[in-house]
């Protein structure tokens, strides 16, 4: 089943993205290489692709597991909760309906 990981970051987390980032996104590309990655991403504080220094708000990952456990236990491991840059994590289960 396909389930959406929605976080959002602490204030002032860019540091601590920036360092974490390379582990966080050396597990993505693992969901990648597994063919169950639909997508991720960061959310910018503000209206821009590139948010410079006013960095992200928090992220979204959109993946299969075989079950809501499996995809909290995924997410409770994330590099990014160990580095202090989530405030919250929400998993849910995800329809997709479109495209």
């Amino acid at each position: 089943m396909i389930y959406a990981i929605i976080s959002e970051d602490v204030a002032n987390s860019l540091d601590k993205r920036l360092a974490a980032r390379p582990a966080h996104l050396a597990r993505l590309e693992e969901l990648k290489a597994d063919g169950r990655l639909l997508l991720a991403g960061p959310h910018p504080r503000i209206d821009s692709e590139d948010p410079g220094s006013e960095g992200f708000s928090g992220s979204l990952v959109v993946a299969e597991f075989d079950s809501l456990a499996d995809a909290q236990h995924w997410a409770d491991a994330d590099p990014y909760i160990s580095a202090g840059v989530y405030a919250r994590v929400t998993v849910k289960p995800f329809k997709k309906v479109l495209p």
